[in-house]
């Protein structure tokens, strides 16, 4: 199986997308990947997300598109169904984890405390999300818990921005950061795909290089 950071090839950023209707997810979507993104996340938390998530595949196939907020069986073969080509949980279970096992695709399980990591990685899980993250502890958390669990790598969701995500990849244990504040609701409802673009290229921290456009 792949692991999830081998997916993400050398992308520090896992962007999230939260699209009320497929045409605002493929939009969405296409303007991540105008910043030379190849990943993205689309989170299960509106009736039109599935439809999103397939829609994008379909519409901007140079993306891999997984399936975030997989809580359940249901909702997991529900994510499967419509193509995601990962799965990404905000929590773990037992039930949850023997679920995922035999889902074929690279998965990042959700975890809070240390009980949640370490049960992560007695199902076999070196690579974690850390969600809430800024809730979780955040940089103190992973610093702390590094030494115990030497072999586990992190990509703390929640509470990141471009301010603090530099605090975060510093860290030898964190491979990618996660969040939304590349796509925020304003800007998605007023169509501003330029600065959903802009935003994403700034998150991708590449040195030397300017954007033709600022963020209006």
């Amino acid at each position: 199986m792949t692991r999830f950071s081998e997916l993400m090839a050398k992308q520090t950023l896992l962007p999230i997308i939260q699209a009320q209707s497929p045409k605002q997810g493929v939009q969405i979507a296409q303007a991540m990947a105008d910043a030379g993104l190849t990943l993205v996340e689309v989170v299960l938390r509106t009736e039109a997300s599935l439809a999103a998530l397939t829609a994008i595949k379909q519409e901007v196939p140079q993306l891999k598109v997984g399936a975030g907020t997989v809580i359940d069986a249901r909702i997991l073969n529900q994510a499967l169904q419509a193509g995601a080509d990962f799965i990404v949980t905000p929590a773990t279970s037992k039930t949850l984890l023997t679920e995922l096992a035999s889902c074929g695709v690279p998965v990042l399980p959700g975890v809070s405390n240390t009980g949640d990591i370490l049960l992560a990685y007695e199902h076999g899980y070196s690579e974690m999300k850390l969600f809430p993250a800024s809730l979780s502890g955040g940089v103190p958390f992973l610093q702390a818990v590094s030494s115990v669990f030497r072999s586990v790598r992190f990509c703390p969701t929640g509470g990141v921005n471009q301010q603090n995500m530099q605090d975060y990849l510093s860290l030898s244990n964190v491979f990618a950061v996660g969040g939304t504040w590349v796509a925020p609701a304003k800007w998605v409802e007023q169509g501003n795909w330029q600065a959903i673009t802009t935003a994403c290229y700034q998150a991708l921290n590449r040195q030397g290089a300017e954007m033709t456009h600022s963020v209006t």
